[in-house]
């Protein structure tokens, strides 16, 4: 099923009357909390805070990556890469050639770009890679890595501010998924990344806002960013853009809100001045 096409009965002038608009989207929610195909995601509702659109997820639904369904996930991708991913792997080949070798993963799962990367890439012999995930993903990952990892490389953590003291901060798709912004983390660290590596951002034109997000094994809290505010938040820091790039593939359709629907999501690359 294309979601694009499914969603956009939502979008239209009818579905702006208070009485037809309130039967669609009650007919949408239920459709919603019922999703379980893995092919692809839907999203739903606008919600000012990331508590708020926690709080809209019934309890008996599954929420976050913090259980063995969800951590279970992306196995094939630990073998393959996407169109979005070479630019990517252009820029931590740049990294390693300058010298980085402390890579710390956000949202990295079971280190899926850690395995899919190493075949395009000479990663540096002293190399340390570090995921940081929920409990139940870096337990997955570990398991995983007894038996794919033989040079013991990778390694996790469950905090992003183990990530003082980094080269790279790695984040691929999954700086959405956080209660806190990119910015916000970074601030307080003691020795903050020297380069930023992130793709699959949200980033919306004009306003920030949460939605959620049912990725078929669970209903997730998901933030997409203002532009003004997320490069404005990196550049407060002494981050400095060095590169930035789109991918189509990638869309968020909230229905009921097409103001707010992405059309594609953002790469950026960046280097902390000094």
């Amino acid at each position: 099923m294309n979601v694009l096409v499914d969603s956009r009965p939502h979008q239209d002038a009818t579905a702006r009357m208070p009485l037809i608009r309130g039967i669609l989207e009650a007919r949408y929610k239920r459709r919603f909390f019922a999703h379980r195909e893995l092919a692809y995601h839907l999203y739903r509702g606008v919600y000012d805070s990331f508590d708020d659109a926690q709080a809209s997820i019934p309890p008996g639904n599954a929420s976050g990556y913090d259980n063995n369904e969800s951590a279970d996930l992306y196995r094939e991708r630990t073998r393959r890469v996407f169109i979005n991913d070479y630019p990517m792997i252009h820029w931590l080949g740049r990294f390693f050639a300058e010298g980085a070798r402390d890579v710390f993963d956000v949202g990295g799962h079971i280190g899926i770009a850690y395995y899919a990367y190493q075949k395009y890439l000479s990663y540096p012999a002293s190399l340390r890679w570090t995921v940081m995930d929920v409990p139940a993903v870096n337990a997955a990952g570990a398991a995983w890595a007894k038996e794919h990892d033989a040079p013991g490389r990778l390694g996790f953590a469950d905090d992003i501010a183990s990530a003082s003291g980094a080269d790279v901060l790695f984040a691929a798709g999954s700086l959405q998924y956080l209660s806190y912004s990119l910015a916000d983390a970074l601030s307080p660290m003691p020795r903050r990344p020297r380069f930023l590596l992130l793709n699959s951002v949200p980033v919306h034109m004009r306003q920030s806002y949460y939605t959620v997000q049912n990725i078929g094994t669970a209903c997730c809290p998901y933030h997409v960013t203002a532009e003004r505010e997320f490069l404005g938040g990196l550049a407060s820091l002494g981050y400095e853009l060095q590169d930035r790039w789109e991918n189509p593939q990638r869309y968020c359709i909230v229905p009921f809100h097409p103001e707010l629907s992405l059309d594609r999501y953002f790469g950026f690359a960046f280097r902390l001045a000094t």
